[in-house]
């Protein structure tokens, strides 16, 4: 994987200029603020770009700086961050902010090594901080890049049983004192020309370049991938429950898958049970009240990273005892018409649409 020092060259300056030429507009790219970038990194992690355009906008004008977000409560960051999933980024967020804000005078660090102490910033995110918003020569390897390099230098091991020889290879390449549009301009080159399927290896300004694309019949064939694991299937069952015209949920930890959103409470089918008696079951372990399973009301499917879901909820009503969930769990007694300020998970929040047009 040696490249020679004068073709180093031609390839970050025909990088460079392409990406000039050709980059999107976008908004975290007409500023040098670092905590906007911050906020952009973080949100373009496992999310389309398309996707988190609006989150980012909503984002900034909630918490326009880095004390705003440090001095923000967490429910009110998860009802901004309500919809685009991985929740927590979210927490990291606030995590980093507050120490920013408390060990470093509310100013994000320009260093790589600096940032990479802070807990909620890992390394992926460090690099793009120091590169993209001090120029630090450091080299950011996401998806997009790994799929560049893979194809460049015909690297052919998958990059999750790999990651050294990946940031090595992109070290190798990245010029000095132009970290920022080259990081951008290789995250760029694999949005838009070395695409997953179908590469526009023609438009490509490093072509010229390419192992992949002079020696593969199809370049697409890079990066390797390992062989996906069967993801597993669960029912899933949640109860509305209604007490005096309101509406039972519960915040579930903040720790954890989902952390810190609200839900309506239920839990996991077990064999041999029907979808009634396992919410029956559930609201009596984890809330010790006693409930009356009434008509279904909706069914939605949901994937998760490492699960799919069947969600199956039934309208209920509370028959006896006062709701006691575990230590740390907060619960509340909600009016349908406020249940909108409070951040649900996404296949909860298609029960709860469904829900109040229902009432309607």
């Amino acid at each position: 994987m040696r490249v020679e020092t004068k073709k180093k060259s031609v390839f970050s300056e025909r990088l460079i200029k392409w990406y000039d030429q050709n980059k999107r507009e976008l908004p975290w790219r007409k500023t040098q603020d670092p905590y906007k970038i911050w906020v952009s990194e973080i949100m373009l992690q496992q999310t389309q770009v398309e996707t988190v355009l609006p989150y980012y906008e909503r984002f900034l004008r909630a918490f326009p700086s880095l004390k705003t977000l440090a001095n923000a409560e967490l429910s009110l960051i998860l009802k901004i961050w309500e919809g685009m999933g991985y929740y927590a980024r979210a927490r990291n967020l606030l995590k980093a902010a507050q120490i920013i804000a408390k060990k470093h005078q509310g100013k994000i660090p320009g260093r790589y090594d600096e940032l990479i102490k802070i807990p909620g910033i890992g390394p992926y995110t460090a690099a793009a901080v120091a590169s993209i918003a001090f120029n630090e020569n450091v080299p950011v390897v996401d998806g997009n890049v790994a799929r560049v390099l893979s194809r460049v230098l015909r690297i052919e091991e998958p990059l999750i049983k790999n990651k050294n020889k990946f940031a090595n290879a992109a070290k190798k390449l990245l010029p000095q004192g132009q970290a920022n549009d080259f990081n951008q301009a290789m995250m760029e080159l694999g949005a838009l020309i070395c695409t997953p399927q179908s590469p526009k290896c023609a438009k490509c300004p490093v072509s010229s370049f390419c192992k992949a694309y002079q020696e593969i019949a199809d370049p697409s064939v890079l990066p390797v991938k390992t062989p996906k694991k069967e993801t597993p299937h669960y029912d899933v069952v949640v109860g509305i429950i209604w007490h005096r015209g309101r509406i039972f949920i519960d915040q579930r930890p903040e720790n954890g898958l989902l952390g810190g959103l609200w839900e309506f409470p239920g839990g996991k089918q077990e064999d041999g049970e029907t979808l009634e008696e396992c919410l029956e079951r559930e609201i009596r372990e984890e809330l010790a009240i006693r409930i009356k399973v009434k008509k279904h009301f909706l069914t939605v499917k949901h994937a998760y990273t490492h699960l799919k879901i069947t969600l199956h909820s039934f309208q209920c009503k509370l028959l006896q005892g006062k709701p006691t969930p575990k230590k740390g769990i907060d619960w509340k007694w909600v009016y349908p018409q406020e249940m909108t300020e409070y951040a649900f998970p996404k296949a909860n929040k298609r029960i709860l649409e469904a829900l109040l047009e229902s009432l309607r």
